[in-house]
């Protein structure tokens, strides 16, 4: 699949974005309705009972997809403005794989003395997010630098009254865990019996440990671009310092040795092949560093041979990507569907046994053929995480994450678990057409 960059610019011309009316305007009668006189009976409504904002307001399906700028994809700190067209895009997997409306919100000014390049400021990211909550029905985090991201997330959680989600702390690690419970599917042990060491502690690489402890994993090893997050460290920040353990291992080599698994969200090419070969029979090596991972899976096979292994990145020209998109279009829609007032951690674990069951189950014809120069996807080392345009995960993610919501008494009093997924399933044949 060749992208040129004059590809690339024609796509990108004019946005990827734009409004489009839900409702008919086409008369007087039409206007009226929209407009003056008739808007003031809603408007009237919702001053008199804040719940009518969600039925005569856009609110109930649209997400503000909220940057500062100062952590792009790959491309580190280039500001606000250059995010745009990256939540562009999020609100376009938004619209075509969650039918959820996301709306770019780039924020300048967010910075330490309200400047636009520097640290960036929590603070003024929580105020400028609080003020314009009032529109949206939830918030999604983006690129946002760590440790500020951590910050900023947990408070507006708290705060607002509406789902916050940091994609970059979460959406990885929901997907990562997908992956790892069908490893453990593969390789016959449990979560608990594993030893994992994750490279990189930044955003991702700490929630990633958080999910695999809440699964049950006892032995998970941090390391940062120091080495190992030892408990003996001195310089590190309240996140790394949660995940410190005692250990003798102060090198990534070091901590890889009889490693199970191995994650990845670093930095490229700094795994070698010994570091391969030193871990423990049937490894996982989850080498997710875009665009070019910590070891490329090409090395990898020729290190292994025939011996059996899991290999995962962040790209779709191989098997098994982590791809954020699998996570955060259905986490909202079964989150704004059940009226939770937070994306919790069991919605999370919730969605991750929902992907991973689905890739244990059989891949319709329809899916085949998109991927078909991959061959048949069928759940084995090759395939242990579903593919983003299966249509099932419209249905069987959001209703996971919705019976949680509920299950923790999290859903709206008007939220039917028990017809939901009906209404699921009416709205993914409709996606199939279209």
């Amino acid at each position: 699949m060749e992208l040129t960059r004059e590809a690339i610019f024609e796509y990108h011309l004019g946005g990827k974005v734009g409004m489009c009316a839900t409702k008919r305007l086409a008369s007087q009668r039409d206007l009226s309705l929209a407009y003056t006189p008739g808007v003031a009976e809603a408007v009237k409504a919702i001053a008199e009972n804040r719940d009518a904002l969600y039925r005569y307001t856009a609110k109930s399906n649209l997400v503000a997809v909220v940057s500062d700028g100062s952590a792009i994809l790959g491309l580190g700190d280039l500001g606000a403005e250059a995010s745009i067209p990256v939540m562009e895009g999020k609100g376009v997997l938004f619209k075509a794989f969650g039918d959820v409306d996301g709306w770019p919100v780039p924020l300048n000014g967010c910075r330490v003395n309200g400047k636009n390049t520097g640290p960036t400021d929590p603070q003024r990211v929580i105020d400028m997010v609080a003020a314009l909550a009032p529109m949206y029905g939830g918030i999604n985090l983006e690129d946002i630098a760590a440790p500020a991201c951590f910050e900023i997330e947990d408070r507006l959680d708290e705060m607002l009254d509406i789902p916050v989600f940091h994609d970059d702390q979460w959406g990885t690690a929901v997907i990562t865990l997908s992956g790892m419970l069908n490893y453990v599917h593969l390789c016959n042990r449990t979560m608990a019996e594993l030893r994992i060491v994750i490279n990189g502690a930044g955003a991702a690489g700490i929630r990633i440990a958080e999910m695999l402890k809440a699964s049950g994993a006892a032995n998970v090893l941090l390391c940062d671009s120091r080495g190992t997050v030892r408990s003996c460290r001195t310089d590190l920040n309240a996140q790394k310092r949660e995940h410190a353990v005692d250990t003798t291992a102060k090198t990534l080599t070091e901590a890889m040795r009889d490693a199970h698994a191995l994650i990845g969200v670093s930095v490229a090419d700094c795994v070698s092949p010994t570091d391969i070969l030193g871990m423990a029979d049937y490894p996982a090596i989850f080498a997710m560093s875009n665009p070019v991972p910590e070891i490329r899976p090409e090395l990898v096979a020729e290190t292994l041979g025939a011996k059996p292994y899991v290999m995962a990145t962040g790209r779709s020209d191989y098997p098994n990507q982590v791809n954020n998109v699998l996570g955060f279009p259905f986490l909202f829609r079964g989150a704004l569907d059940a009226g939770a007032s937070s994306i919790t951690l069991g919605m999370k674990l919730a969605a991750a046994d929902a992907l991973a069951s689905l890739a244990r189950k059989p891949v319709p014809a329809d899916v085949q053929a998109l991927y078909e120069q991959e061959g048949t996807l069928e759940f084995s080392n090759r395939y242990v995480i579903p593919k983003p345009f299966d249509r099932r995960l419209l249905i069987e993610e959001p209703f996971a994450v919705a019976q949680a919501a509920a299950q923790e008494g999290l859903a709206s009093a008007s939220f039917d678990i028990n017809t939901y997924r009906a209404s699921l399933e009416a709205k993914g044949a409709t996606a199939s057409k279209g």
